[in-house]
């Protein structure tokens, strides 16, 4: 399969307002490299495969959290939960300082941000390219989950799902 390399005919004002129209988990990636761990915001991130349990992260080609994925090879998948915007906000910004006065654990080696809907090790098992972004394909060691409704971006808010009664059919 060829990568395209003409323009796409779409200016990216309306691209942009095409894909904030979709819903997606919000989650903060992390990994432990140099004693200390690193995280970032994505909501680029879904389940790719049963078997073997695959899931992917789209990283930014110049994240300081991509170069230290590169390096440790393990990363974990904290999706937020509702009510956690504020970590969402804090790890989607730049610098060192993001796990200061945050409620954490080192888990398998991992970084686990408390209270989260769930949490995803991984052992990196490909990275492709995706353009300006960097798409990180990883192999899942461990999953947790808990009770919490997950946090979702949606027209540049923050929500979480709302129960419908089924219908009478």
């Amino acid at each position: 399969m060829g990568t395209e390399t003409e323009s796409s005919g779409i200016d990216a004002a309306t691209f942009r307002e095409a894909l904030a129209a979709v819903c997606a988990p919000v989650a903060v990636v992390t990994s432990f490299h140099d004693d200390r761990p690193h995280g970032t915001t994505v909501s680029a991130f879904c389940s790719l495969s049963l078997e073997p349990p695959l899931v992917l992260v789209a990283l930014h080609r110049d994240s300081d959290l991509l170069r230290m994925i590169r390096r440790a090879r393990r990363y974990a998948i904290n999706v937020l939960s509702h009510g956690q915007e504020e970590l969402a906000t804090r790890f989607a910004r730049k610098g060192g300082d993001k796990f200061d006065e945050v409620a954490w654990e080192l888990e398998a080696d991992l970084p686990r941000l408390d209270d989260t809907a769930s949490w995803i090790a991984c052992r990196l098992h490909e990275l492709m390219d995706g353009a300006d972004h960097v798409i990180a394909v990883g192999f899942v060691e461990d999953a947790q989950a808990s009770p919490a409704r997950p946090l979702l971006y949606r027209q540049r808010e923050f929500g979480t799902l709302a129960s419908h009664p089924p219908s009478a059919g």
